[in-house]
C-alpha cells in the first residue's frame, strides 16, 4: 500500500513496529524510519494498519501518535477492529482537532501488492473526499458506507462473506475430487457461472495444490469473525452459518495452525472427509 502511494506522487515516510518489517518495507524502495514520531510528526494524513484494536491504541494513543499531529491531519485507519473500538478512535481524533476515518480494506495481500483493493469507509463525507485521492492511489472500490464505525461494520460483513465462500469452495472440490471429477475444468466452468467469486478466482488453485502459505492468516481470520459474532450478538442476531465456519476457523487456529492462509478450510475439510496428508 505504502509502495503505491509512493509510486502515485504522494510523500510517504513509513514506520512498522519490527526491524525486520522495515527491512522488508526498505527492499521495496519505500523511505522507512526507526521511530514513530519521525514518521507522523507534521504529517498531513497518517495512515493505520494494524492488526486489532489493542495494536492500534497502542500506536495512536499510548505511544502518542495522535499526539504528534498538528491540528486538522486526517487520520486513516485502515485495519480491521470492531466498530465501537473504531468510533472511540473517531472521538479520541476530534478531541484533538484531528479528522478520523474507519477505512479497513479488502484484497488481501494480492489486492495490496497489484493496488486494487477496496475501501469500505466510515466518517464525515467532507474528510472522505480529502482522502479519497490517497486512497485511489492504493485501491480501485473506494465507498463512503456511513457514519464513523460504519467502515467497520462492513468489513464485517465481507469476512463472513469470504469464509463462508471458502467453506463451499472447500467442500464443493471435495465432493469432486470424490466423484472422481477433474477439478481443473470443473473450477473454470463454475467459475464462468452464477457460483463464480472473486474467492473462487484466488484461491481454487492454491487449494487444489494443497498451498497454503499465508496471504490472509486464520488467526487474522479468527479475529475478524469474533468481531461478526460480537455484533451479532449486540444485534440479537441469528448468524447459523457465520456460526458453523467460525467453529471451523477456530478448529484449525486450535491445532496450532493459525499462521496458515484462510484457505486452509480446504485442508480441514479434506481430513473431516478422510484424508490425512494435509497441513
Amino acid at each position: 500500500m505504502a509502495r503505491n502511494a509512493g509510486r502515485a506522487g504522494w510523500d510517504v515516510i513509513g514506520h512498522t513496529r519490527t526491524p525486520a518489517s522495515r527491512e522488508r518495507a526498505r527492499a521495496q524502495g519505500i523511505e522507512v524510519v526507526d521511530d514513530l514520531a519521525q514518521a507522523v510528526r507534521g504529517a498531513d494524513v497518517l495512515v493505520t494498519v494494524l492488526p486489532d484494536a489493542p495494536d492500534v491504541s497502542a500506536v495512536l494513543l499510548e505511544d502518542g501518535a495522535l499526539d504528534l499531529l498538528d491540528r486538522g491531519a486526517l487520520v486513516i485507519d485502515a485495519s480491521t477492529v470492531a466498530p465501537a473500538a473504531s468510533q472511540a478512535i473517531h472521538e479520541a481524533c476530534a478531541a484533538r482537532g484531528l479528522t478520523g476515518l474507519d477505512a479497513p480494506v479488502s484484497g488481501g495481500e494480492a489486492g495490496a501488492v497489484d493496488g486494487v483493493l477496496s475501501f469500505m469507509v466510515g466518517g464525515e463525507q467532507e474528510a472522505f473526499d480529502r482522502a479519497r485521492p490517497l486512497l485511489e492511489s492504493m485501491g480501485t472500490t473506494i465507498e463512503r458506507v456511513g457514519p464513523a464505525g460504519a467502515g467497520q461494520t462492513v468489513k464485517a460483513a465481507n469476512q463472513l462473506l469470504v469464509a463462508g465462500h471458502l467453506q463451499l469452495l472447500s467442500e464443493a472440490l471435495v465432493l469432486l475430487e470424490r466423484a472422481g471429477v477433474d477439478p481443473g475444468p470443473a473450477v473454470r466452468v463454475l467459475g464462468g457461472g452464477l457460483a463464480g467469486s472473486t474467492v473462487m478466482q484466488r484461491k481454487a488453485s492454491n487449494m487444489l495444490a494443497h498451498d497454503y502459505r499465508p496471504g490472509f492468516r486464520l488467526d487474522l481470520h479468527r479475529k475478524d469473525l469474533r468481531i461478526v459474532s460480537d455484533t451479532a450478538q449486540q444485534d440479537g442476531l441469528s448468524l447459523p452459518l457465520t456460526a458453523a465456519v467460525t467453529q471451523l476457523v477456530n478448529a484449525l487456529v486450535a491445532r496450532g495452525v493459525g499462521g496458515l492462509d484462510h484457505s486452509a478450510l480446504h485442508a480441514l475439510t479434506r481430513q473431516l472427509n478422510g484424508a490425512r496428508d494435509d497441513a
